[in-house]
């Protein structure tokens, strides 16, 4: 188990690191945006995708438990 949440852990770093390498022009514009935002906004959609991930995993491991 311990395993899987490394390798997953490792390619988020990963996705996240490419993400920031390949658009580092477009993250600062998009920083600028945000800036914009209000916190409310910006709380709601982080819970949500808290929320969805959580979901993701206990519906994955409910449904891979063996």
């Amino acid at each position: 188990m311990i395993k899987l949440i490394l390798i997953g852990l490792g390619f988020v770093f990963i996705f996240e690191g490419l993400i920031y390498f390949i658009f580092s022009n477009r993250i600062k514009n998009m920083l600028e945006i945000i800036k914009d935002i209000e916190s409310e906004k910006i709380r709601f959609f982080s819970s949500f995708f808290i929320i969805l991930g959580l979901c993701l995993i206990y519906f994955t491991l409910k449904t891979y438990e063996n």
